[in-house]
């Protein structure tokens, strides 16, 4: 996949996984890279469970960006939310 198809999917799964996770976004850029890392993230473990990861600019690569997505803002917000305190 090309950088840009990255840069695309992951501002959508990004996107898509700051609503689910804390219904507003976290801006474009930090939702840029939170969906990139989830996509690469969630691409890896799916490969090593036997499943195909992000195989492109499609629904399923969507859906397994978005899953990444989502597990990597959760983590953002725990170490945020830890050292504000």
């Amino acid at each position: 996949m090309s950088i840009l198809a990255w840069i695309i999917l992951g501002l959508v799964a990004g996107f898509i996984g700051s609503k689910i996770v804390n219904k507003s976004g976290e801006g474009v850029l930090l939702d840029i890279v939170l969906g990139v890392v989830g996509a690469v993230v969630s691409g890896f473990l799916f490969n090593t469970l036997g499943a195909a990861g992000v195989t492109g600019l499609n629904i399923y690569s969507l859906v397994v960006a978005v899953i990444g997505a989502i597990v990597v803002l959760v983590l953002y917000h725990l170490v945020v939310r830890g050292t504000a305190r």
